[in-house]
């Protein structure tokens, strides 16, 4: 699964991999190097990119990560894949929740026409045996379920279309 991270301003997409020595790092799209991450106490461990170790100072608070390397300190807001996602189309009247990655539809919760809430769960989907529910990232009202209980889809494809609730 990808993930997304906001550093200065900038978002950034990266995946980890398991290969032999830990992880593979990916920033979008792009094989990095290897790394791995090995913890010595609380708020400190050792990083190794591409067998090369630095020491790390860290702290998490939430969504943000507070990290020292290098006597330099970096800022790094977490943001979850699904809202990232589906907010990804921002017209003023309009909101698509998409997918996180390739599944299937399990359940729908919704229907068209239904006002919801931010939060409130919209279907159930299933990738690699893993099932996610699928929540609306803000209050509107359903205007089209583009996926059928049992039907398939691809990373980033549109699941369920809302719309400002008055429109």
């Amino acid at each position: 699964m990808n993930h997304f991270f906001e550093v200065d301003g900038v978002t950034y997409q990266l995946s980890l991999s398991r290969c032999q020595h830990g992880y593979r790092l990916c920033l979008s799209n792009e094989v990095i190097a290897p790394i791995a991450f090995s913890q010595q106490s609380e708020g400190r461990g050792v990083l190794t990119i591409a067998g090369e170790s630095e020491p790390v100072r860290f702290a998490i608070d939430g969504d943000v990560i507070h990290v020292r390397m290098r006597d330099r300190t970096r800022i790094l807001h977490y943001r979850d894949p699904l809202r990232t996602l589906a907010c990804a189309n921002n017209k003023p009247h309009h909101l698509m929740a998409r997918a996180p990655m390739p599944g299937l539809v399990v359940t729908t919760s919704v229907s068209p026409g239904q006002a919801v809430s931010a939060g409130t769960p919209l279907m159930k989907i299933e990738s690699m045996k893993l099932e996610t529910i699928i929540r609306s990232p803000r209050d509107g009202v359903i205007d089209r379920i583009h996926f059928n209980e049992g039907e398939s889809f691809e990373q980033d494809a549109v699941l369920v279309t809302l719309s400002e609730e008055g429109r």
